[in-house]
């Protein structure tokens, strides 16, 4: 029987999972797959409570690409597909490491990113670090302007630059240290120090709704939405919202592929090449 290694912890990977399974019950052996291929996910085990996938599931980091490629030899790997967050870069560079060391073929699954429509007003960044500089520099002219004249007459309202930040609990810390900026930071589960110090943290998990997000819009009255290029339908709707409210939007960039990765981006397409 092929054996399958998917790294996961999105939608895309749980729906390979499922396809590579052929419709198995999660509570049944992998080994019963009318697929003739053993699935199994690894999970990193960043999120709490996670959606668990069909078949098989590993928890737990690998320990760098030499961990993985002494796992995937272990375990007698067949073929590996990354399926993980389009952000995950290191994961995906070990997966290109591990594999090039080990002969293992390799597969990348990356949902489609998303595209400016009209009425988006998109300010693309290739980094974190430029969107927490791009804001910086928004805070800055927004400072010096209120001292030539009222504040009220720069920004109704007044008062610093109001952000909701949707880039995850773990990019926090590269926008500590801005001045004049107020974030709403929106992550699954609570962020670790450090964190800004103006932030006001909310829990939720996706999906979210088009009225939802234009509700705490409305509510929180943020000037500009930052967020990561990650696709998808479970968080496109704050965009949708963004758009019609009139919200400007800093869109970090994907980091790139290693070289020479293939990519596709449906889990039809994954389960296909994993089946050889």
């Amino acid at each position: 029987m092929r054996r399958v290694l998917i790294l996961g912890g999105t939608a895309e990977a749980r729906a390979l999972a499922a396809e590579l399974s052929g419709g198995l019950p999660a509570e049944l052996p992998a080994e019963l797959s009318s697929r003739g291929v053993h699935v199994v996910s690894s999970l990193a085990g960043r999120v709490s409570n996670p959606r668990l996938p069909v078949g098989e599931v590993r928890e737990g980091g690998f320990g760098g690409p030499d961990g993985l490629a002494a796992w995937l030899a272990a375990e007698r790997i067949d073929a590996l597909v990354d399926a993980t967050h389009p952000f995950a870069a290191r994961m995906t560079a070990s997966a290109a490491e591990a594999a090039a060391r080990t002969g293992v073929p390799l597969l990348v699954l990356r949902r489609p990113g998303w595209r400016e429509g009209p009425g988006d007003t998109w300010q693309r960044v290739p980094s974190l670090h430029a969107a927490a500089a791009r804001l910086s520099e928004t805070a800055t002219r927004l400072s010096e302007a209120a001292a030539r004249r009222s504040e009220a007459a720069v920004r109704p309202g007044g008062g610093p630059l109001r952000v909701f930040l949707t880039t995850g609990r773990r990019s926090l810390p590269v926008f500590t240290g801005l001045a004049g900026v107020w974030l709403l930071a929106r992550s699954v589960d609570p962020p670790e120090p450090p964190v800004p110090d103006h932030v006001h943290v909310l829990l939720d998990r996706g999906p979210y709704t088009v009225d939802g997000e234009r509700a705490l819009i409305r509510e929180h009255r943020p000037d500009v939405l930052v967020t990561k290029d990650s696709g998808g339908p479970m968080t496109t709707a704050k965009l949708v919202a963004a758009r019609e409210l009139g919200l400007p939007v800093i869109m970090v960039d994907r980091p790139p592929l290693p070289a020479g990765v293939r990519l596709v981006e449906t889990a039809a397409e994954a389960a296909a090449w994993a089946q050889g």
